[in-house]
Protein backbone atom coordinates (compact mmCIF):
# COMPACT_ATOMS: atom_id res chain seq x y z
CA UNK A 1 0.00 0.00 0.00
CA UNK A 2 1.37 3.26 -1.05
CA UNK A 3 2.09 5.62 2.18
CA UNK A 4 4.01 8.58 2.35
CA UNK A 5 6.79 8.78 4.95
CA UNK A 6 5.45 11.07 7.37
CA UNK A 7 1.87 8.73 7.31
CA UNK A 8 4.35 5.39 7.55
CA UNK A 9 6.65 7.29 10.45
CA UNK A 10 3.23 8.04 12.49
CA UNK A 11 1.82 4.10 11.30
CA UNK A 12 5.11 2.63 12.98
CA UNK A 13 5.48 5.47 16.21
CA UNK A 14 1.79 3.80 17.57
CA UNK A 15 2.22 0.31 16.66
CA UNK A 16 -0.96 0.11 13.63
CA UNK A 17 -2.23 -2.26 11.68
CA UNK A 18 -2.41 -0.64 8.46
CA UNK A 19 -5.21 -2.75 7.38
CA UNK A 20 -7.43 -1.45 10.29
CA UNK A 21 -7.31 1.78 8.79
CA UNK A 22 -10.13 3.62 5.88
CA UNK A 23 -8.17 5.80 4.05
CA UNK A 24 -10.17 9.21 3.07
CA UNK A 25 -7.28 10.31 0.15
CA UNK A 26 -7.29 10.16 -3.33
CA UNK A 27 -7.85 6.59 -4.60
CA UNK A 28 -8.51 5.38 -0.78
CA UNK A 29 -5.05 6.61 0.14
CA UNK A 30 -4.48 6.63 3.62
CA UNK A 31 -3.90 10.16 4.93
CA UNK A 32 -1.94 11.86 8.48
CA UNK A 33 -5.56 13.02 9.34
CA UNK A 34 -6.72 9.70 9.10
CA UNK A 35 -4.62 8.11 11.43
CA UNK A 36 -4.97 10.79 13.73
CA UNK A 37 -8.24 10.36 14.00
CA UNK A 38 -8.27 6.83 14.73
CA UNK A 39 -6.07 7.29 17.37
CA UNK A 40 -8.35 9.92 18.78
CA UNK A 41 -11.21 6.96 18.59
CA UNK A 42 -9.55 4.33 19.82
CA UNK A 43 -7.25 6.25 22.57
CA UNK A 44 -7.70 4.44 26.24
CA UNK A 45 -11.05 5.79 28.06
CA UNK A 46 -9.98 8.49 31.83
CA UNK A 47 -12.58 5.65 33.22
CA UNK A 48 -10.29 3.35 32.71
CA UNK A 49 -8.05 1.89 35.60
CA UNK A 50 -4.72 2.46 34.98
CA UNK A 51 -1.60 0.02 36.08
CA UNK A 52 0.05 0.52 39.16
CA UNK A 53 3.79 2.38 38.54
CA UNK A 54 6.75 -0.11 38.83
CA UNK A 55 8.75 1.16 41.34
CA UNK A 56 12.89 0.83 40.83
CA UNK A 57 15.53 1.35 43.23
CA UNK A 58 19.15 1.95 42.78
CA UNK A 59 21.79 -0.30 44.22
CA UNK A 60 25.18 0.20 45.56
CA UNK A 61 26.68 -0.50 42.28
CA UNK A 62 23.96 2.20 40.40
CA UNK A 63 22.15 -0.57 38.23
CA UNK A 64 18.19 -0.79 38.80
CA UNK A 65 16.75 -3.43 40.58
CA UNK A 66 12.83 -4.06 40.69
CA UNK A 67 11.01 -4.03 43.86
CA UNK A 68 8.59 -6.29 45.18
CA UNK A 69 5.77 -4.02 43.55
CA UNK A 70 5.19 -5.23 40.04
CA UNK A 71 2.68 -4.22 37.22
CA UNK A 72 1.13 -4.94 33.34
CA UNK A 73 3.57 -2.76 31.47
CA UNK A 74 2.52 0.31 30.92
CA UNK A 75 0.54 1.56 27.50
CA UNK A 76 2.64 3.97 25.16
CA UNK A 77 0.34 6.55 24.72
CA UNK A 78 -1.01 7.71 21.23
CA UNK A 79 -0.68 11.36 21.59
CA UNK A 80 0.32 14.00 24.18
CA UNK A 81 -2.36 15.32 26.37
CA UNK A 82 -1.68 18.75 26.61
CA UNK A 83 -2.30 19.93 30.12
CA UNK A 84 -4.83 23.22 30.69
CA UNK A 85 -5.70 24.79 33.33
CA UNK A 86 -9.79 24.95 33.86
CA UNK A 87 -10.57 28.51 32.84
CA UNK A 88 -14.49 29.20 33.12
CA UNK A 89 -15.52 32.14 30.29
CA UNK A 90 -16.83 35.34 31.74
CA UNK A 91 -19.76 37.15 30.55
CA UNK A 92 -17.75 40.04 28.30
CA UNK A 93 -15.44 36.78 27.06
CA UNK A 94 -15.42 35.43 23.29
CA UNK A 95 -15.34 30.93 23.30
CA UNK A 96 -13.22 30.35 20.24
CA UNK A 97 -13.14 26.44 19.58
CA UNK A 98 -10.36 25.32 17.84
CA UNK A 99 -11.15 24.09 14.44
CA UNK A 100 -8.90 21.15 12.99
CA UNK A 101 -5.89 22.90 11.97
CA UNK A 102 -5.40 24.34 14.80
CA UNK A 103 -5.65 21.39 17.20
CA UNK A 104 -3.26 19.30 14.93
CA UNK A 105 -0.82 22.19 15.05
CA UNK A 106 -1.13 22.07 19.21
CA UNK A 107 -0.72 18.31 19.10
CA UNK A 108 2.05 18.31 17.10
CA UNK A 109 4.05 20.98 18.19
CA UNK A 110 3.13 19.48 22.08
CA UNK A 111 4.64 16.10 20.62
CA UNK A 112 7.69 17.89 19.39
CA UNK A 113 8.88 19.27 22.05
CA UNK A 114 8.11 15.69 24.10
CA UNK A 115 10.26 14.38 21.57
CA UNK A 116 13.58 16.10 20.89
CA UNK A 117 15.83 18.03 23.16
CA UNK A 118 15.11 21.78 21.78
CA UNK A 119 18.80 23.76 21.83
CA UNK A 120 19.22 26.55 20.51
CA UNK A 121 21.69 28.78 18.55
CA UNK A 122 21.85 32.25 16.45
CA UNK A 123 23.92 34.13 14.24
CA UNK A 124 23.86 37.60 13.08
CA UNK A 125 23.89 38.02 9.17
CA UNK A 126 25.34 40.71 7.04
CA UNK A 127 22.85 40.47 4.19
CA UNK A 128 24.60 43.88 2.23
CA UNK A 129 25.05 41.48 -0.46
CA UNK A 130 21.74 40.48 -1.35
CA UNK A 131 20.33 43.30 -0.66
CA UNK A 132 22.54 45.08 -3.38
CA UNK A 133 21.04 42.45 -5.82
CA UNK A 134 17.76 42.97 -4.61
CA UNK A 135 17.95 46.74 -5.13
CA UNK A 136 19.37 46.21 -8.53
CA UNK A 137 17.81 43.61 -10.24
CA UNK A 138 14.17 43.61 -7.72
CA UNK A 139 12.60 45.83 -11.14
CA UNK A 140 13.38 43.47 -13.49
CA UNK A 141 12.69 40.38 -11.14
CA UNK A 142 9.24 41.24 -10.25
CA UNK A 143 8.23 42.43 -14.08
CA UNK A 144 9.53 38.58 -15.08
CA UNK A 145 8.02 37.11 -12.42
CA UNK A 146 4.87 38.66 -11.05
CA UNK A 147 6.17 38.65 -7.81
CA UNK A 148 8.48 40.51 -5.43
CA UNK A 149 12.40 39.25 -4.97
CA UNK A 150 12.36 38.72 -0.99
CA UNK A 151 15.06 37.62 1.20
CA UNK A 152 13.75 33.81 2.00
CA UNK A 153 14.76 32.32 -1.60
CA UNK A 154 18.06 33.92 -0.93
CA UNK A 155 17.98 32.06 2.82
CA UNK A 156 16.46 29.14 1.26
CA UNK A 157 19.47 28.42 -1.15
CA UNK A 158 22.12 29.19 1.24
CA UNK A 159 20.07 27.08 3.79
CA UNK A 160 20.11 23.93 1.10
CA UNK A 161 23.81 24.47 -0.18
CA UNK A 162 25.19 24.57 3.65
CA UNK A 163 23.51 21.28 4.10
CA UNK A 164 25.95 19.85 1.39
CA UNK A 165 28.19 20.58 4.01
CA UNK A 166 26.47 19.54 7.49
CA UNK A 167 24.31 16.85 5.85
CA UNK A 168 23.47 15.32 9.76
CA UNK A 169 20.61 18.18 9.96
CA UNK A 170 19.02 16.85 6.92
CA UNK A 171 17.95 13.78 8.84
CA UNK A 172 15.61 11.85 10.93
CA UNK A 173 15.78 9.98 14.28
CA UNK A 174 15.54 6.11 14.63
CA UNK A 175 15.78 3.37 16.55
CA UNK A 176 19.17 4.43 18.08
CA UNK A 177 20.00 5.81 14.55
CA UNK A 178 20.40 8.56 12.66
CA UNK A 179 18.92 8.69 9.46
CA UNK A 180 20.42 11.00 6.54
CA UNK A 181 18.55 12.45 4.15
CA UNK A 182 20.07 12.11 0.79
CA UNK A 183 17.52 14.59 -0.88
CA UNK A 184 16.97 18.35 0.69
CA UNK A 185 12.84 18.26 0.79
CA UNK A 186 12.48 21.57 2.33
CA UNK A 187 9.56 22.47 4.14
CA UNK A 188 8.81 26.60 3.97
CA UNK A 189 6.14 27.34 6.85
CA UNK A 190 3.15 29.39 5.40
CA UNK A 191 0.66 31.59 7.85
CA UNK A 192 -2.53 30.87 6.72
CA UNK A 193 -3.54 34.57 7.06
CA UNK A 194 -3.25 34.63 10.51
CA UNK A 195 -5.86 31.56 11.35
CA UNK A 196 -3.18 28.84 10.90
CA UNK A 197 0.25 27.45 9.89
CA UNK A 198 1.32 24.72 7.13
CA UNK A 199 4.76 23.82 5.95
CA UNK A 200 4.72 22.99 2.27
CA UNK A 201 7.62 21.16 0.88
CA UNK A 202 10.03 21.76 -2.05
CA UNK A 203 11.18 18.44 -3.28
CA UNK A 204 15.04 17.90 -4.20
CA UNK A 205 15.52 21.73 -3.56
CA UNK A 206 19.14 20.99 -3.52
CA UNK A 207 18.51 20.46 -7.21
CA UNK A 208 17.13 23.61 -7.61
CA UNK A 209 18.93 27.35 -8.14
CA UNK A 210 17.71 30.39 -5.97
CA UNK A 211 14.98 31.89 -8.98
CA UNK A 212 13.63 28.59 -9.03
CA UNK A 213 13.02 28.04 -4.96
CA UNK A 214 11.31 31.06 -5.24
CA UNK A 215 9.15 30.13 -8.05
CA UNK A 216 7.94 27.42 -5.58
CA UNK A 217 7.93 29.35 -2.33
CA UNK A 218 5.14 31.49 -4.27
CA UNK A 219 3.52 28.67 -5.77
CA UNK A 220 2.80 26.63 -2.69
CA UNK A 221 2.46 30.01 -0.58
CA UNK A 222 -0.76 30.46 -2.41
CA UNK A 223 -1.84 27.07 -3.11
CA UNK A 224 -1.56 27.04 0.87
CA UNK A 225 -3.88 30.26 1.33
CA UNK A 226 -6.43 29.18 -0.85
CA UNK A 227 -6.39 25.40 0.17
CA UNK A 228 -5.23 23.78 -2.44
CA UNK A 229 -2.15 22.19 -1.66
CA UNK A 230 -1.94 18.06 -2.13
CA UNK A 231 -1.06 15.40 0.60
CA UNK A 232 2.93 15.21 -1.60
CA UNK A 233 2.64 18.79 -1.24
CA UNK A 234 2.61 18.95 2.69
CA UNK A 235 4.93 15.28 3.19
CA UNK A 236 8.13 14.45 2.95
CA UNK A 237 9.74 17.56 4.18
CA UNK A 238 13.47 16.59 5.66
CA UNK A 239 14.30 20.51 6.63
CA UNK A 240 12.13 23.39 7.84
CA UNK A 241 12.44 27.16 7.45
CA UNK A 242 10.02 29.57 9.07
CA UNK A 243 10.21 33.29 8.43
CA UNK A 244 8.58 35.54 10.50
CA UNK A 245 11.18 38.48 9.45
CA UNK A 246 8.50 40.28 7.57
CA UNK A 247 6.98 40.84 11.03
CA UNK A 248 10.71 42.88 12.31
CA UNK A 249 11.08 39.91 14.77
CA UNK A 250 14.31 40.09 16.32
CA UNK A 251 14.94 36.52 16.95
CA UNK A 252 12.61 33.35 17.07
CA UNK A 253 12.98 29.50 18.63
CA UNK A 254 11.26 27.68 16.57
CA UNK A 255 9.73 24.44 17.18
CA UNK A 256 11.13 21.47 15.59
CA UNK A 257 9.04 20.02 12.65
CA UNK A 258 8.83 16.44 13.66
CA UNK A 259 10.23 13.81 12.59
CA UNK A 260 13.04 16.80 11.12
CA UNK A 261 15.67 16.98 13.45
CA UNK A 262 16.20 20.92 12.79
CA UNK A 263 14.70 24.46 11.82
CA UNK A 264 15.12 27.63 10.87
CA UNK A 265 14.35 31.20 11.71
CA UNK A 266 15.29 33.96 9.75
CA UNK A 267 14.02 37.30 11.46
CA UNK A 268 13.62 40.83 10.43
CA UNK A 269 16.25 42.47 8.62
CA UNK A 270 17.08 46.28 9.42
CA UNK A 271 19.56 48.92 7.88
CA UNK A 272 22.52 49.10 10.78
CA UNK A 273 25.98 50.97 11.11
CA UNK A 274 28.42 48.17 10.61
CA UNK A 275 32.38 47.85 10.78
CA UNK A 276 33.49 46.75 7.04
CA UNK A 277 37.27 46.03 7.16
CA UNK A 278 39.00 47.26 3.95
CA UNK A 279 41.81 46.09 1.45
CA UNK A 280 44.53 48.01 3.55
CA UNK A 281 43.34 46.61 6.81
CA UNK A 282 41.92 49.77 8.02
CA UNK A 283 38.32 49.67 9.15
CA UNK A 284 35.59 52.33 8.48
CA UNK A 285 31.71 52.44 9.36
CA UNK A 286 28.92 51.83 6.58
CA UNK A 287 25.49 51.30 7.25
CA UNK A 288 23.95 47.75 5.85
CA UNK A 289 21.35 45.17 5.93
CA UNK A 290 21.85 42.81 9.19
CA UNK A 291 19.51 40.53 10.53
CA UNK A 292 19.69 37.39 12.90
CA UNK A 293 18.76 33.84 11.66
CA UNK A 294 18.62 31.06 14.24
CA UNK A 295 18.50 27.11 14.93
CA UNK A 296 16.61 25.20 16.96
CA UNK A 297 18.09 21.66 16.68
CA UNK A 298 17.66 18.17 18.37
CA UNK A 299 20.69 17.99 20.62
CA UNK A 300 19.93 13.91 20.54
CA UNK A 301 21.20 14.44 17.32
CA UNK A 302 24.14 16.56 16.51
CA UNK A 303 25.82 19.02 19.34
CA UNK A 304 26.37 22.92 19.57
CA UNK A 305 29.90 23.03 17.71
CA UNK A 306 28.11 21.56 14.85
CA UNK A 307 25.02 23.36 14.48
CA UNK A 308 27.22 26.45 15.18
CA UNK A 309 29.08 25.59 12.03
CA UNK A 310 26.26 24.71 10.28
CA UNK A 311 24.57 28.75 10.85
CA UNK A 312 27.77 30.08 10.20
CA UNK A 313 28.33 28.31 6.74
CA UNK A 314 24.68 29.81 5.85
CA UNK A 315 26.07 33.00 7.21
CA UNK A 316 29.14 32.51 4.66
CA UNK A 317 27.38 32.03 1.87
CA UNK A 318 24.58 34.21 2.20
CA UNK A 319 27.16 37.32 2.59
CA UNK A 320 30.05 35.83 -0.17
CA UNK A 321 27.74 34.37 -2.80
CA UNK A 322 27.68 35.92 -6.13
CA UNK A 323 23.74 36.14 -5.84
CA UNK A 324 23.38 37.71 -9.37
CA UNK A 325 24.76 34.24 -11.15
CA UNK A 326 21.45 32.49 -9.46
CA UNK A 327 19.47 35.11 -10.81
Amino acid sequence: MLLSPVVRKLINENGLDVHQLVGTGAGGRITRSDVLNYLDRNAPKPSEPASAPRETVITADSKPAQTAVQSAPQPVPTKPVIQTAVVQAGARDEVIPFDNIRRRTAEHMVRSKATSAHTLVAIEVDFEAVERVRRSFGDEFKAEEGFSLTYLPFVSRATVEALRSFPKLNASIGEETLIVHKDVNLAIAVDLNLEGLIAPVIHSADSKRMRGIAREIRDLALRARSRQLTMDDISGGTFTITNPGPFGTFITAPIINQPQIAILSTDGIKRKPVVISNPDGTESIGIHSVGIIALSFDHRAVDGAYASSFVAKVKEILETRNWVEEL
